[in-house]
């Protein structure tokens, strides 16, 4: 490699047109430009022959890497069943049809023009329409001309394959927004507005200039514009104030109940027989702040998926052999004793014999251990097991349905029931013996003044009611939860619901995955030692490296850099084991010790991942791996150490145990070769003793966990791909702020209950002067919303002021540096 050529050199330095990647020795000239493979040329055809090379003048290569794409014609045969088809498609009549697709590889400008422009390529698509944010395409297409099956052949044939997978068919799954909601919303807001205007005459002495009669209209229009707010708007409160009282119970919806009830028939009682103005404006605006408060607290990040299972990441569909003939059908239709074929990089559907000679299955989604395991012929293979190598035949021995994932996936675990202690039933039990104590001074109040001016008794019975409806209490709890879950959101931290808050402000133990959670391969950290490697040998290796999908393998290619690669023959993957091959008559080894029988002593083993070079059964250097600790995680624990139980679970071996200690500190229960099982019994156990735990995973091998945990936190590097069901979703690069997030959902905690004591004070001094007649129940109506935005504007301003101290508004930090 000392002597390779200046024109091999300056080959090696060519960047492919298409996707940007070094074009290596079997790079490809076409057309006056270099294309690293025949892929990527042939995406660059289709779009010149469409005249849509336009594409390339949005962004600097755009395109995605082709090499490793399948080219079987066969592979989207399963879109041809109508079962299949018709659970993917949207909307579909006698003229179009319109289907979603998620496309991963959406990265750029280039990118959306180019998918916005799918009908210039074939004349049976109306139009596509990308959506960045979600990674996904529609597209609206004639079906007289075009089927769903040729639409994503197309897209895969131009580098944009859409991800189809099993959960795209359980669409009754699906979340939808509740409409009725703003619906409601918006009928409180434009009579709540309107209202306003008629009344606003009554609030200033040019109401006299008017005119009876002119004052009686604006009543009456503010009556029928009442009567949506009052039968429609507040339909939801009636009906939970019913449910709680037919239970026996009281919650925060009987007294807002009482209230609305209460404003309605005083305000039509003193407008039709007192001839007096009435309340109903105050009546719009209570409804419209209400159900605003609603409104936000039920907003969440519709866009992520918390409750995903194993069929969010399987494929649709799958090959099966039948007499020698290869098909494609939905996974839904495989059964036992069918033989299936699954290829590099495919995931095993289905507990299965392996009828090859041998093969290398990585089990990193199920146990969490990233090296592949090598398997001989008549070996079981689990489910969720992916294929690393050549293509292997398998057979089926239990259903997808039945096999280890999903008896996995229905452990008991996974129905954890709510947490009873939330801040939302705090606010229910505290308005519930809030409202025994209100109805009380009410009757007593209406009884006092009666014996002496009944008139008064019922003004001052109303007044009382109005000021003491909890509308602050309802609102304070869904504005700072829903600013918490915000605020939150802008930092990459997603939850569920504002349940978890609670939860999170509760947790005393820690538990932390390994593997893709508190490492990252992208950190890993790689050493040599041995013979010092020269360029031909580095060439050597890189060759013999590049034959492999092994996650160390990988790593080392990356080590090797920019090189160019040599010519080897008889080049062998060994399961389990590593790579041989020949170069200039010698025979050259990567792998294992075991490998070529190396013997090695006790003191190695705890210390990484080894991967060891010989040359003709000689020992020449090894390569040491260390998983990569995400960067801040030693700052992370030392932060965390003190306040919680801290916890590892790892499916690996303990070979990095020194690493992890010498990295993390030694205040971490470290526990190694734990299988999904053993984690999900390990938190039981901590449970049991009394434990509030907080569990931190990323992986298939975590979902039960991350499920019997009181709060379980799903750690992702792509928010928008596959990620196990969870409480949370948490950005990987994040994850250091992780003490930060508890801190402050314990302060939001603090600040909501500040929130309740002020709303009960407010409620105090109305009860005060409504008892004595002192106020009317138009001041009241008035001051009710009044001190309810007031206690909203506190929750707000605190909870904010609290995020920009701890840095996580970060835009606001920013600014004031």
């Amino acid at each position: 490699m000392e002597n390779t050529s200046t024109e091999k050199e300056k080959k090696q330095q060519t960047t492919c047109y298409h996707c940007g990647e070094p074009c290596d020795n079997d790079g490809l000239h076409h057309d006056g430009k270099d294309f690293c493979c025949s892929g990527c040329r042939t995406v660059y055809d289709v779009l010149s022959e469409n005249d849509l090379c336009d594409y390339y003048n949005l962004a600097d290569t755009p395109g995605n890497n082709q090499k490793n794409r399948a080219t079987r014609d066969n592979r989207f045969d399963y879109l041809d069943d109508k079962e299949i088809s018709e659970k993917l498609i949207d909307f579909r009549d006698e003229d179009q049809t319109h289907v979603t697709f998620y496309v991963p590889m959406v990265h750029c400008a280039s990118c959306i023009w180019l998918l916005e422009n799918l009908n210039r390529l074939d004349q049976g698509i109306i139009s596509s329409r990308v959506d960045f944010i979600k990674k996904k395409v529609q597209v609206k297409f004639q079906q007289e001309y075009i089927g769903l099956k040729d639409i994503v052949a197309l897209m895969a044939h131009i580098g944009y394959e859409p991800a189809i997978n099993l959960s795209d068919l359980n669409v009754g799954k699906r979340p939808k927004m509740d409409r009725k909601l703003i619906y409601k919303l918006a009928v409180a807001g434009f009579c709540f507005g309107n209202m306003m205007f008629f009344s606003l005459p009554e609030y200033f002495s040019e109401a006299e200039l008017l005119g009876p009669g002119f004052k009686n209209l604006f009543r009456y229009l503010n009556v029928l514009l009442s009567l949506p707010v009052f039968f429609y708007a507040a339909t939801d409160y009636y009906q939970s104030a019913w449910l709680a009282l037919k239970n026996r119970t009281v919650n925060m919806d009987v007294p807002i109940a009482m209230g609305i009830i209460t404003l309605f028939v005083y305000s039509l009682f003193g407008i039709f027989l007192l001839g007096q103005e009435g309340y109903l404006d105050t009546l719009g605006g209570l409804l419209f702040f209400l159900l605003l408060g609603k409104w936000y607290q039920q907003k969440t990040f519709d866009t992520l998926s918390f409750d995903r299972d194993y069929t969010a990441y399987f494929p649709i569909a799958v090959s099966r052999l039948k007499k020698d003939q290869e098909e494609v059908i939905p996974l839904t239709k495989v059964q036992v004793g069918d033989i299936i074929r699954v290829r590099n990089e495919e995931l095993v559907p289905a507990d299965s014999i392996l009828l090859n000679e041998e093969a290398s299955i990585d089990y990193s989604f199920v146990t969490g251990e990233e090296v592949p395991v090598g398997l001989k012929k008549g070996s079981l293979i689990y489910a969720g097991g992916r294929q690393k190598g050549p293509a292997i035949n398998l057979a089926v021995q239990k259903s997808p349905s039945q096999g280890y994932l999903t008896d996995l996936w229905n452990h008991e675990a996974f129905s954890k029931r709510e947490q009873k202690d939330s801040l939302a039933s705090l606010a229910n039990r505290i308005s519930g013996k809030f409202t025994f104590t209100v109805l009380l001074i009410a009757f007593s109040t209406l009884l006092y003044w009666s014996m002496y001016d009944f008139s008064m008794g019922i003004r001052a019975f109303t007044a009382v009611l109005i000021i003491t409806c909890p509308c602050a209490l309802a609102m304070s709890t869904p504005f700072t939860l829903g600013n918490i879950m915000r605020i939150f959101g802008k930092s990459s931290f997603y939850l569920k619901n504002s349940q978890v808050i609670e939860k999170l402000a509760a947790v005393d133990t820690l538990v932390f995955d390994k593997t893709g959670t508190l490492t990252s391969p992208a950190n890993a950290k790689i050493r040599y030692e041995g013979e010092k490697l020269s360029d031909e040998t580095r060439g050597v290796l890189k060759a013999l490296v590049s034959y492999s999908v092994h996650p160390l393998s990988n790593r080392i290619n990356r080590y090797l850099g920019q090189v160019s690669p040599a010519d080897l023959e008889k080049v062998e993957e060994i399961p389990g084991k590593g790579l041989t091959a020949t170069y200039k008559t010698q025979t050259i080894a990567l792998g294992a010790a075991s490998l070529m029988d190396l013997k090695t002593g006790e003191a190695e083993k705890s210390t990484g991942n080894k991967v060891y070079f010989f040359v003709e059964g000689v020992h020449l250097g090894t390569f040491f791996i260390d998983s990569g600790i995400r960067n801040g995680m030693g700052k992370m624990v030392k932060e965390l150490k003190n306040r919680f139980d801290l916890h590892l679970l790892s499916g690996d071996l303990d070979h990095e145990r020194q690493i992890l200690e010498r990295e993390l500190g030694n205040e971490i229960h470290m526990h190694f070769q734990q299988s999904p099982a053993d984690k999900l019994s390990h938190i039981e156990r901590l449970q049991h003793s009394g434990k509030q735990v907080l569990m931190v995973g990323d992986g298939l091998n975590d979902a039960g966990a991350l499920r019997v945990s009181q709060v379980g936190i799903a750690v992702s590097d792509n928010i928008s791909h596959f990620s196990p069901a969870s409480d949370a979703i948490l950005d990987g690069k994040k994850l250091s702020l992780l003490s930060q997030f508890l801190d402050f959902a314990n302060t939001g905690r603090k600040v909501i209950k500040i929130s309740f004591a002020l709303s009960f004070a407010y409620n105090a001094i109305g009860i005060y002067y409504a008892v004595q007649g002192l106020v009317s129940p138009v001041l009241c109506a008035i001051l009710m919303p009044a001190s309810s935005i007031s206690v909203v504007l506190f929750t707000t301003m605190a909870t904010n002021l609290l995020a920009f101290r701890r840095g996580m508004n970060q835009k606001a930090t920013e600014k004031w540096k």
